[in-house]
């Protein structure tokens, strides 16, 4: 037997309705925020992602499921959302004539090769956005509302917004030499990784999972330290923005991070205080990386898995409908002809509809109706059919009508 690879799952379901209702909430949100939304290819060039993403990071370096086609192409499954969205932007040369940002979402599948856990796969879907264009601590702003709104908008009260800056390129860089300054002395303390990182990129070692709880890492430099006043001011007005709106925020020194791309303002929305759910951050670096011109963007990606396990843990409740409108029974031949157009017209007319395809005595149609929940029921008669009409029961009250089969639509839509 063949069966579905480790991390991949399949759905469907009372968890396909589930995501579709998540679905709905989220473009309905982002539409409010004039967000549109894309679809990018499921496999890119491999240079996009080690360029964008980053080398250093251990989603390139490890995670990444990298192959060649039969034209000997590097190709690699697409890891995050944000590195294909800034290739679109810059491909398509939307930044031509920009009068406005370009704000775009999408609810794509991802792929990373890592060990799967709860409410981690290495098939995962991830709902995110991003905005090109502006520099102005306003988008900033927007994006950390969308993102916050989103989860309270999903029934999760309890969410804060965990806030970070990193900085223009000159403070990162003078923050930088500071951290390979008070690591080298205690390399030996660091992992085997994070040895690694500190000369790349000494900012992972703060996001190491392994040296997380060692003094070392907590006694590092912070980086508000090092912030030059322009970035200091911009963090500041930040701050001031999110009072306004009344965001639940707070300062998280400590944030960076895990992609190489992020300067200024980075954040974490975190559940409980605790419970991380998604992140994001200002990249204005990176669609010049990707051969682009100097523009900046700033977005944000969910997990569905983790946001799904948060609903469900807390309690949140999903309206999920597994009943239908109408079933429709038959015995006869030309019942059974009646009964297939009449389901069409309901169906087509947005009424729930169900009938039977495998022959089924009358008796275990009578079970379908209840299994589907069916609010209504017609048992087709050869002699109402004459007389073009139909007899409609409430599956509740068992109450009955006839009706002619003309109005059959308006009867049911008016009962509904």
């Amino acid at each position: 037997m063949i069966t579905k690879q480790k991390g991949t799952y399949d759905i469907y379901g009372d968890e396909a309705k589930k995501r579709a209702y998540v679905n709905d909430i989220l473009a309905t949100l982002c539409e409010k925020y004039n967000y549109n939304y894309i679809e990018t290819p499921v496999f890119e060039a491999s240079e996009l992602f080690h360029r964008g993403v980053g080398e250093t990071t251990d989603m390139v370096q490890k995670e990444t499921y990298d192959f060649k086609d039969r034209g000997e192409r590097a190709l690699t499954l697409r890891p995050e959302g944000t590195a294909s969205v800034v290739r679109w932007f810059i491909e398509n040369k939307l930044y031509g004539n920009m009068s406005d940002p370009v704000k775009v979402f999408y609810n794509a599948k991802m792929y990373r090769y890592e060990r799967p856990q709860s409410g981690r796969n290495r098939e995962f879907t991830q709902w995110g956005f991003e905005c090109f264009g502006s520099d102005d601590v306003m988008s900033d702003a927007e994006v950390i509302s969308l993102a916050y709104n989103a989860y309270r908008f999903l029934g999760l009260d309890d969410v804060k917004v965990k806030l970070n800056s990193l900085g223009d390129t000159a403070s990162r860089m003078k923050y930088r030499e500071s951290l390979i300054a008070y690591f080298e002395p205690h390399i030996h303390e660091l992992c085997e990784d994070c040895q690694e990182r500190l000369k790349k990129n000494p900012l992972r070692i703060l996001d190491c999972k392994v040296d997380a709880e060692k003094d070392i890492i907590k006694k590092a430099p912070v980086i508000l330290d090092y912030l030059n006043e322009e970035s200091a001011s911009r963090f500041k007005k930040l701050q001031e923005l999110l009072d306004l709106m009344d965001i639940n925020y707070e300062v998280d020194d400590r944030l960076v991070r895990g992609l190489d791309y992020y300067n200024h303002t980075v954040f974490e929305i975190t559940l409980n205080d605790s419970y991380a759910l998604g992140g994001g951050g200002r990249y204005n670096d990176l669609v010049e990386t990707l051969g682009g011109p100097s523009i900046s963007g700033i977005g944000f990606a969910m997990g569905y898995d983790r946001t799904l396990l948060a609903i469900e843990e807390n309690g949140v409740n999903i309206p999920i409908n597994n009943s239908i409108d109408v079933y429709i029974l038959y015995v006869s031949d030309t019942e059974k002809e009646t009964a297939a157009y009449l389901t069409q017209d309901l169906r087509l007319n947005g009424i729930i509809a169900e009938t039977d395809m495998l022959g089924k005595s009358l008796k275990s149609q009578f079970k379908s109706v209840d299994r589907f929940q069916a609010k209504y029921y017609i048992v087709l008669n050869d002699d109402d059919l004459k007389n073009n009409e139909v007899v409609v029961k409430d599956n509740k009250t068992k109450e009955e009508e006839h009706v002619k089969i003309n109005d059959l639509v308006d009867y049911i839509d008016m009962h509904m």
